[in-house]
């Protein structure tokens, strides 16, 4: 019996391939995907066939006990199968997110109002007016145009009442915007806003991402709260079960940090080792989703709260994610919009 027989605990029969585990089982269009087993190579060296349902993937790497596909980008979710020497594996299921709008510019997460609709920014490259700023999705997957005034905008937040506040990195203001997409300045001054949030207290809380966080109080008070290394493009921002402030930044290392922030401003690292972390969300367990990479592999990295973190989903271009009803949830690639069936609750924002 061989190592990889060995780490298996069975051997491989007649040659015929076997699958004994596909991680990670969800991913996008164009996602890669390890499936680990046995007999996953054909003889003389030649590549296997990966099925995605009726659909084949093409093969980054095999050997015998493991290889790497992607995704093909026609493939939905269903049955995985590895083909060698005319045979079949047993089959496993891999989710597939499910495009639902493109052409457009997120540089974070998406957001999700009281009834379900889906916000996305179109926020262009900084100094750039563009023709539609912010758009919406409705429960039937409609986009329509639905802000156009903004410059560059970032970060869509809601606060209890179910009020839409948007940040500009352009000119450092974050709006209130009424559902009739008419706009007022809420507070200025916030350098390069980025990433926005809101805590239990209601208070609002901005990321510059030239190394400072705002608090903004419900009087409209702001203090600086936090500062920070500078990030390279953006600082986003979300609050865990706790009341404390969890905040990304990519900066040129590919080794970057999820920070925690204390309810009076004191900065620890929570997790080291990330590329390029961007839009980030909590569960009702209290783990942590971000997008960004996990030793060289892009998608959303689940963090529990004890720091152990896996690839959850794979996906290239990933910038956010926001839980939806129904345990599902909608990510934010840096020109589309995707929604998977996850069975993960999101945690109730801003929390309770």
């Amino acid at each position: 019996m061989g190592i990889s027989d060995r780490i298996l605990g069975k051997k491989n029969v007649n040659g015929k391939p076997h699958i004994a585990a596909v991680a990670p089982s969800f991913a996008l269009p164009g996602g890669e995907i390890r499936i680990v087993g046995s007999g996953l190579r054909p003889a003389e060296l030649r590549r296997p066939q990966v099925r995605f349902g009726e659909v084949e993937g093409s093969v980054v790497i095999s050997s015998d006990d493991f290889l790497i596909a992607r995704v093909p980008e026609s493939a939905v979710s269903g049955p995985v199968v590895v083909g060698t020497n005319g045979q079949l594996s047993n089959a496993h299921t891999v989710k597939v997110a499910v495009p639902i709008a493109d052409n457009l510019h997120p540089v974070a997460n998406p957001a999700l109002d009281h009834e379900g609709n889906i916000y996305v920014t179109f926020s262009g490259p900084r100094g750039q007016k563009v023709p539609v700023a912010i758009f919406k999705i409705d429960a039937n997957y409609a986009v329509k145009p639905f802000l156009n005034e903004m410059m560059n905008a970032t970060a869509i937040a809601f606060d209890r009442q179910g009020q839409m506040y948007v940040s500009s990195r352009y000119d450092g203001t974050v709006y209130q915007v009424a559902p009739n997409g008419k706009m007022s300045s809420y507070a200025e001054g916030m350098g390069i806003a980025t990433g926005i949030a809101f805590d239990r207290d209601e208070n609002l809380y901005v990321g510059d991402r030239s190394g400072t966080i705002f608090k903004i109080a419900r009087d409209r008070q702001i203090f600086v709260f936090a500062t920070l290394e500078p990030s390279i493009s953006a600082y986003h921002l979300a609050f865990g079960p706790g009341g404390n402030l969890f905040v990304t930044g990519p900066s040129t290392s590919s080794f970057d940090n999820v920070y925690k922030v204390g309810p009076h401003g004191s900065v620890s690292v929570f997790y080291r080792g990330l590329g390029r972390p961007q839009g980030l969300a909590f569960d009702a367990q209290g783990n942590l989703y971000v997008a960004a990479s996990l030793a060289g592999k892009r998608g959303i990295v689940k963090i529990t709260p004890e720091g152990q973190a896996s690839l959850e989903v794979s996906g290239q271009g990933l910038v956010g994610l926001a839980f939806a009803p129904g345990k599902s949830a909608i990510l934010a690639t840096n020109s589309a919009v995707h929604y998977i069936s996850w069975n993960i609750q999101g945690m109730a924002l801003p929390p309770e």
